[in-house]
């Protein structure tokens, strides 16, 4: 199996430092029908990022270096483990979330 191609076309400026391992994935859907107004949300100074983007064609970029904690999870917790940022890769689906 090959390696999906991610490209490093787009690069957020709201993260900061992880301050714990990686144990989470968590997904989200863009709540729009393409990339671009995607990335106005995801890049301008609204102190929301995430690690990458899937397009609708299945492309990946990457916005967030993995090692950083990008903003996607809010003031967040789970099973009792606080800060789910600093604990996961945040994943942004490009996905209008309507009923057909």
């Amino acid at each position: 199996m090959s390696q999906p191609n991610i490209l490093h076309n787009f690069k957020s400026k709201n993260f900061d430092s992880r301050k714990y391992k990686i144990q989470f994935i968590v997904l989200h859907y863009t709540e729009t029908k393409n990339l671009e107004k995607a990335m106005i949300f995801l890049l301008q100074k609204r102190k929301v990022s995430c690690h990458f983007v899937v397009d609708t064609d299945g492309q990946i970029y990457n916005l967030v270096s993995e090692s950083k904690r990008a903003w996607h999870a809010g003031e967040s917790s789970w099973k009792g483990l606080q800060d789910m940022n600093s604990r996961s890769i945040g994943i942004e689906i490009v996905n209008p979330g309507e009923k057909n």
